[in-house]
C-alpha cells in the first residue's frame, strides 16, 4: 500500500474523531466561553483533516 493513501486514511480517520467530538461537545453544551472556543477549534480541526485526508486518498492512484 501506498505511503500517501496510508497518510490520507489517518488523516481521515483523525477528522472524523475531531467532528464526532466537537458533535458530542455540541450536544452536551455547558456554559462559557471556553466551551464555544474549544468547539470551534476542534470542529474546525475536523474539517480540515477529512477534506485533506480524502483529497490525498481520492488523487493517490493505485500502482500494482
Amino acid at each position: 500500500m501506498n505511503v500517501k493513501r496510508i497518510f490520507g486514511v489517518l488523516l481521515t480517520v483523525l477528522g472524523i474523531i475531531g467532528l464526532i467530538y466537537a458533535a458530542v461537545m455540541f450536544v452536551n453544551h455547558g456554559n462559557g466561553n471556553q466551551n464555544i472556543k474549544s468547539l470551534i477549534t476542534y470542529g474546525s480541526l475536523g474539517v480540515v483533516f477529512f477534506i485533506s485526508g480524502i483529497g490525498l486518498v481520492k488523487a493517490t492512484k493505485d500502482e500494482a
